[in-house]
């Protein structure tokens, strides 16, 4: 398992912990979060990264999500959905060195495993949806770039 996919998986737990807890300060929260979940240092450090970015650009994150949901509302996602949807969405965003297929297929990952079984193709869906709205689809490929191990 690469150190980012492990960060990626620190900070899903971390931001649906932040998302349960309700009106908690989010600092203290994660502070104790990390104190309880030991991890390799390089991947807290890309799961903390996700964690402050995704936080602090959640309302925005989730009205471009809100764009292309059909017949859908950002607030009757599952948590698990939706903050891998706006974890990965923030990657496409605001991460230039992550290519979008490896963020695509990450999130894909981290849903067939924490969400239910309609996760994973409704995450795929959404998130080729906003990579193509965004122009973002191909973000990564003109390098030949690949997410480091």
């Amino acid at each position: 398992m690469g150190i980012r996919h492990l960060g990626r998986e620190i900070a899903l737990k971390a931001l649906y912990q932040l998302d349960v807890s309700g009106n908690v300060d989010p600092g203290q929260a994660l502070a104790l979060f990390f104190s309880n979940f030991p991890a390799d240092p390089r991947a807290c450090e890309f799961a903390r990264v996700l964690i402050r970015g995704t936080l602090a650009e959640r309302d925005n994150l989730d009205r471009y999500i809100e764009q292309v949901l059909e017949n859908w509302s950002v607030y009757r996602l599952s948590r698990i959905d939706h903050n891998i949807l706006r974890m990965a969405l923030y990657e496409l965003l605001y991460m230039s060195d992550i290519p979008a297929r490896v963020t695509i297929d990450e999130a894909i990952e981290l849903a067939k495993r924490y969400g239910d079984t309609d996760s994973g193709p409704f995450v795929n869906g959404v998130l080729d949806r906003l990579a193509t709205v965004l122009g973002l689809k191909h973000k990564g490929e003109e390098h030949g770039a690949d997410e480091p191990k």
